[in-house]
């Protein structure tokens, strides 16, 4: 899945009709690529803006900044940003959020969760967050059950799967014993295969997987796959291993399928939380909400080359067949 922070500056303590006399800035970490790569999820939320009225470079301002996939590098990042003195930070994966957390008990943070944020302490409730943060919980590891359940349709005998993840991210380390869980009710064998950046040995990673006679792989999505997504993807095919993700980002780079939240949506949506703080209201009483959409994409040219029948009853459910 592609992450990034956004930093809106320019609002502080001053009554709306002051705020609304300043341009805001708005500072982008993009987790994944540098300014010559497309960011979709960042047009997303330059959509949502311009759908409220904002247009860059007149009412709002934009800043890049890139991690490069670089977990170790966002707390920097933000730190960097706070220090600045911004005024609405939007933290889109689960170190920006919390490093924002650690960094900032005043300026408002527009979260974009994939697990639950009430449980990982991020806010007290759904309803009434307290404190500044709020925005969304996509709970894309909550639908784990859901991917292990369409891999089945997809490879009917299958028994064996690994799971590949990075170690050092918070949010796959959530993911790993969801989908465990998963697998034991669905009477699957899994094998947990960690990755560690900035280089990952994508070698002994499938020599790992085929070893453990692993049918298909589990690729839990966070910057540092992200960035490597290519050499992933390209992998597991020429290992003849089907994967699964939760981002159809994946599934363009050669994966086989994906189910989870449509990401463009609420990155779209995260734009309406910015306009409700630049027009004086406060995080803590903004509810969190959760997604409310859902995609399923399948590559068809991946699944041809693997020699997989994809089954007309799946094909028919799928937001889009990759051909």
């Amino acid at each position: 899945m592609l992450c990034v922070t956004v930093l809106l500056s320019g609002l502080t303590d001053v009554t709306i009709a002051q705020s609304l006399k300043t341009t805001p800035r708005v500072g982008f970490i993009v987790s994944t690529g540098g300014p010559t790569v497309p960011s979709p999820l960042l047009e997303a939320f330059r959509r949502g803006l311009r759908d409220l009225g904002y247009i860059e470079g007149k009412n709002i301002a934009i800043e890049l900044r890139y991690a490069e996939g670089k977990l170790d590098r966002m707390p920097g990042l933000v730190n960097e940003l706070v220090q600045q003195k911004v005024d609405i930070i939007f933290a889109a994966n689960n170190v920006a959020i919390r490093a924002a957390k650690a960094a900032t008990k005043t300026i408002p943070v527009i979260m974009v969760a994939s697990i639950d944020p009430v449980a990982a302490g991020y806010v007290e409730s759904f309803a009434r967050p307290g404190g500044n943060i709020t925005g969304y919980a996509h709970m894309g590891r909550d639908l784990s059950g859901k991917r292990l359940e369409l891999l089945k349709e997809l490879i009917p005998k299958i028994s064996r799967i690994g799971i590949l993840w990075d170690t050092d991210g918070p949010g796959p380390k959530v993911a790993v014993n969801e989908y465990e869980a998963a697998a034991q009710a669905l009477k699957l064998q899994v094998r947990s295969i960690g990755i560690r950046g900035p280089k990952p040995d994508f070698q002994e990673v499938f020599r790992e997987a085929k070893n453990a006679q692993s049918e298909a792989l589990v690729v839990i999505g966070n910057p540092l796959v992200a960035e490597n997504q290519k050499p992933i993807f390209v992998s597991a095919l020429a290992h003849h291993l089907p994967t699964i993700t939760e981002d159809e980002r994946y599934v363009r780079a050669g994966g086989l399928a994906s189910y989870g939240a449509d990401l463009a949506d609420i990155y779209r949506g995260a734009a309406v939380y910015v306009d409700a703080i630049v027009k004086g209201a406060k995080p803590g009483e903004l509810r969190v909400k959760q997604a409310d959409l859902f995609e399923m994409f399948i590559n068809l040219r991946t699944a041809n080359q693997l020699g997989l029948k994809i089954p007309r009853f799946v094909m028919v459910r799928a937001t889009e067949v990759i051909e």
